[in-house]
């Protein structure tokens, strides 16, 4: 819980709690002193009083009314101001006289006792005609403890007001302290949000730590920026160098194809066999730098001529490119006639790609479907097969590049899929692997923008 916590509560907590601690050993060493000192100025305060009348003399008792009365000075007066109580009895118990309401006071003694609820002061006295009296002097024991129950209060209170006090102004201080630190924040959401390294951050005006930390930050995003600026020129560069090597290569090659397929004709025998084998190497040369091309370009965000392509019509041309290979396998076509916008190569490559990418990884006599629908205005092209499926390990990497299946049998170069997700994403869409209805199989699903409504479906 307390590292949950901010750390502004932690810090005005921290202080709020030290504070508590100081406070409550203020409280508890000032209420000992003070309670001890209320307890001796109230027995001083009854000790003097009870002196002050056995001295005044005030005891005198006409004997000849007989009633017990004392002349001189009211009692009652005399003790109004201190809620106490006097009795005046003799040395055997017998009470003479006493104030309003004085209560049972007990046996009779001389000096400071303490007698149910009441401190008592025991005084003796002369009196006429009897000798020695005893005048006892007797005030509530609740008076003294009603004010250290009020001081307590009063200590406490100043104790829970001090540490909430503290809390207060440390969250104040805190929060003053944390703004530079807010503001670096900020800055940091910012430059998340952004991903613009070159955002200026905040620096406070104190030369202290926080302006340390943000000259630090700030010297490590200009560091990053440098570097991912470096990296982007390199990548830059080795996307340039591709896609210039690539095209630069494919007019020699074409020239190399035009001579070897010369020589394939012309030549006999074993040599017409090692032309035929030169002849399919080049065409596979040819067919990795076109890949190689491509990808080139849509990394480097180089979008071919786009115009209205027809699906069900590239579908129509991939089947009929694959014929040859497609005789140990079963073919089916069913496309709507869905209209994209996109670069017609790109879209022909991507097709073959994934109707190829079944027949090689498939055995023999698995059923293939390639299907073309229009939902809500999106293209949805699904090349599915009834084979054994994709392996669980290859799953989440199978549209990267140079990954090979272990069912390939004819050596691709891993690069198939990895250009079916670039054209996909050029063209604004997305390809998914699912499984199949059945459980097993392998479903590959493209979804692109449909450029208008589906016209009539074609099934082949």
């Amino acid at each position: 819980m307390h590292r949950r916590l901010p750390i502004r509560w932690r810090l005005a907590g921290g202080s709020a709690l030290l504070t508590l601690v100081i406070l409550c050993g203020f409280a508890v060493l000032v209420g000992v002193l003070t309670t001890r000192q209320i307890q001796s100025d109230f027995n001083d305060q009854t000790s003097l009083s009870a002196d002050l009348l056995a001295k005044k003399e005030v005891v005198r008792i006409n004997l000849f009314l007989g009633t017990g009365l004392c002349e001189g000075e009211d009692l009652n007066s005399f003790v109004s101001a201190d809620n106490a109580s006097i009795r005046i009895v003799t040395l055997d118990g017998n009470t003479i006289c006493q104030s309003d309401r004085a209560p049972d006071l007990g046996v009779v003694l001389i000096g400071s006792y303490d007698y149910g609820e009441y401190r008592i002061e025991g005084r003796p006295v002369r009196v006429r005609p009897f000798g020695l009296a005893v005048v006892q002097y007797a005030r509530p024991l609740s008076d003294v403890q009603d004010a250290i129950s009020i001081l307590r209060f009063r200590l406490i209170l100043g104790v829970v007001a001090g540490a909430l006090l503290a809390l207060l102004a440390g969250l104040a201080v805190a929060r003053r302290a944390m703004r530079p630190i807010a503001a670096l924040t900020r800055a940091a959401a910012k430059i998340e949000q952004t991903r613009d390294p070159g955002v200026r951050l905040p620096r406070p005006v104190a030369n202290d730590e926080v302006s340390e930390l943000a000259s630090t930050l700030e010297g490590m995003l200009h560091a990053l920026d440098e570097a991912r600026t470096e990296t982007e020129t390199m990548l830059d560069r080795q996307r340039a160098f591709v896609a210039d090597a690539s095209h630069e290569l494919r007019t020699p090659l074409t020239a190399i194809l035009a001579n070897l397929e010369l020589l394939s004709e012309s030549l006999d025998g074993g040599l017409a066999e090692s032309a035929q084998s030169a002849l399919r190497s080049s065409l596979r040369m040819r067919r990795l730098i076109a890949d190689l091309l491509l990808l080139a370009r849509a990394d480097a965000g180089q979008p071919g001529a786009r115009r209205r392509v027809d699906i069900a019509e590239v579908l129509h041309e991939a089947a009929a490119e694959l014929a040859p290979i497609m005789s140990e396998h079963e073919l089916t076509i069913g496309a709507n006639h869905v209209v994209v916008n996109g670069v017609r190569d790109e879209l022909h490559r991507l097709t073959v790609n994934l109707i190829e990418n079944a027949v090689r990884h498939t055995p023999k006599g698995t059923h293939i479907s390639a299907m073309a629908i229009e939902v809500d205005g999106r293209c949805l092209l699904t090349i599915e097969d009834d084979g054994p499926g994709v392996p669980e390990a290859l799953r989440a990497s199978v549209f990267e590049r140079f990954v090979r299946g272990g069912g390939d049998r004819s050596g691709s170069s891993g690069l198939g899929l990895s250009i079916v997700r670039a054209v996909a994403e050029s063209h604004g869409g997305t390809v998914e692997l699912l499984t199949t209805n059945n459980g097993g199989g392998a479903r590959f699903v493209v979804d692109l923008p449909a450029a208008r409504e589906t016209v009539a479906p074609t099934q082949a």
